[in-house]
């Protein structure tokens, strides 16, 4: 039996779902948050997002964000490491991404996206 969560493959990844997953508040501070970490590191554990939210609520998001697409996860151990599916949302939506977290950049403040993160802007 393998802990491997399920991963959409390219293909079935479907617009209306990953817009769908954005709406949310928590999961757009999700996202956020890793698009602006992936410089540094590709992949964060499910724990540095705990300000966001309580554990089951944060498992819920990261569950939907997964089965849209936007998120991949690695099972470590006990622990769980998240990160991007830049390349995969790139090939399929171009831009779409970028322009997000673009306009989340702009709005990090009002959405109170990353309590206590400063905002850092993209090219």
């Amino acid at each position: 039996m393998t802990r491997t969560p399920l991963h959409p493959t390219r293909e079935q990844i479907e617009l209306p779902m990953v817009l769908d997953c954005l709406s949310d508040p928590i999961r757009l501070a999700i996202v956020y948050q890793l698009a602006r970490q992936e410089r540094v590191s590709s992949e964060l554990c499910c724990g540095d997002f705990s300000a966001l939210a309580g554990k089951s609520n944060l498992a819920y998001h990261f569950a939907k964000l997964r089965e849209c697409g936007l998120m991949q996860t690695r099972v470590a151990g006990t622990n769980r490491f998240v990160r991007l599916r830049r390349d995969d949302m790139d090939a399929r939506f171009p831009g779409l991404l970028d322009a997000v977290i673009s306009s989340a950049a702009k709005d990090a403040d009002r959405l109170q996206l990353l309590p206590g993160c400063e905002v850092v802007e993209t090219d």
